[in-house]
């Protein structure tokens, strides 16, 4: 089970972060990501996070956004800076990994307006 917390509304310019727990064994093996999606567009990738913590953004998050995990605790976050008005969206987090599961989170609305 993924669950995701952290969302609201924030200015433009501002700053928010994003948690998301996971339950379950071996959490240290899978591949964590943050996806988003605003309203009337595709699903997009946001960053992920390799068992080993290798990362990877969207073009549009570079420099503004981290991810990041801690696997004692189960939980990966997504601190995101700099927000504009475009990164409102729904964002989702997903942990998977080959042979063993592909789980999301339902989503959390992030909203950037002034």
């Amino acid at each position: 089970q993924v669950a995701e917390s952290g969302g609201g509304l924030a200015q433009p310019g501002g700053s928010l972060r994003l948690s998301c727990v996971a339950s379950g064994s071996s959490f240290s093996l899978y591949t964590m990501g943050w996806y988003r999606q605003a309203s009337g567009k595709e699903r997009e990738l946001v960053a992920t996070i390799s068992s080993g913590g290798s990362r990877n953004y969207a073009d549009s998050v570079k420099g503004r956004f981290t991810i990041s995990r801690d696997d004692v605790k189960n939980m990966m976050y997504l601190q995101m800076n700099s927000l504009k008005t475009e990164d409102t969206a729904v964002y989702l987090c997903r942990v998977y990994s080959t042979g063993r599961g592909d789980y999301w989170g339902q989503g959390i609305q992030v909203t950037v307006s002034s």
